[in-house]
């Protein structure tokens, strides 16, 4: 089979003929149809992410497709069920073997495009909001970088009853979440974030998934016990947090890291992932209508959501 495998730490990643892998106890084989692509791939490679592999491994981090085989005294879904799985990686391949405790069966209404790539994007916001931030209706939610991972807190944020600010570079992508239900809009190319979140209202709670300058901006237009959720920094500009302003506002920063769930309370994620959300989600999120591709660089990359 192919695999687009990183063969030795640093170098680039390429499409690599292997052996088709055996399940271990525990696990399932799985024959892979769609795999969801994130921002930690592009870490992953070069070796930054927090969680990245000892090399060799396979990059894909979310994947959907039909169980092909599995392990030796393993309970799990029977061959030939549809399921997706949070893998970590391996996802960028023909086959690959996973955890059996991480597949999930989905719904007959949902393609394996939309099940690969809503897993990360989705589960993150969803433990963002709803888990960390507490968010309640009626509050007013800053989502930064509203175009990317950003996009589906405007959704779930909209669901949860939330007034939801969108902030994105340029009018394109603020006409995206302005579908998506924000109900207000600012560009991050031309307006003064602070400046514009003050006069809506102030911030009770902020999606940030950039950091740097945005960060700096959205925390001085907090209103009192906001609670502010570090995502990432695509910015690559990790912010200071100055904690006397913590303590004269009474603000929370609550850090999420989705994956981290899985190590020590996996009920936090699978409540998500239950089939019965993984159905509602299909209608509820219009933003989970990926582009799928043929694999171009090889067929074992399947279709890339």
């Amino acid at each position: 089979m192919r695999a687009f495998m990183i063969a030795t730490a640093g170098a680039a990643a390429a499409v690599t003929d292997c052996p088709k892998p055996d399940p271990a106890a525990g696990e399932l084989r799985l024959k892979i149809a769609a795999c969801g692509l994130n921002f930690a791939d592009i870490l992953m490679e070069k070796g930054t992410y927090q969680d990245t592999p000892t090399a060799p491994f396979t990059l894909g981090m979310e994947v959907a497709g039909v169980v092909d085989a599995l392990g030796p005294n393993t309970d799990g879904p029977a061959p030939g069920t549809r399921v997706a799985v949070f893998g970590g990686h391996g996802g960028l391949a023909e086959y690959g073997c996973f955890d059996v405790a991480r597949a999930v069966v989905l719904p007959d209404s949902m393609s394996f495009t939309d099940a690969a790539a809503l897993q990360i994007a989705y589960g993150t916001s969803h433990v963002a909001l709803q888990h960390r931030a507490r968010l309640q209706p009626d509050e007013t939610l800053l989502v930064l970088g509203a175009a990317g991972v950003g996009l589906t807190a405007v959704e779930i944020g909209k669901i949860m009853g939330a007034r939801v600010i969108a902030c994105a570079r340029g009018a394109d992508k603020l006409a995206v979440a302005k579908t998506a239900g924000a109900d207000h809009l600012i560009d991050a190319t031309t307006a003064d974030i602070r400046a514009e979140v003050k006069a809506l209202g102030g911030a009770d709670v902020v999606y940030d998934p950039i950091g740097g300058a945005q960060f700096e901006a959205a925390f001085r237009a907090c209103n009192p016990e906001a609670r502010i959720l570090p995502i990432g920094f695509a910015s690559g500009d990790v912010p200071q947090v100055k904690t006397n302003h913590l303590l004269v506002k009474n603000l929370s920063v609550l850090g999420v890291y989705w994956g981290g769930y899985l190590k020590f309370r996996p009920d936090v994620v699978t409540d998500f992932e239950n089939p019965d959300r993984l159905a509602q989600s299909r209608s509820d999120f219009p933003a989970c209508q990926p582009c799928s591709a043929a694999g171009s660089r090889g067929r074992g990359a399947g279709a890339i959501a």
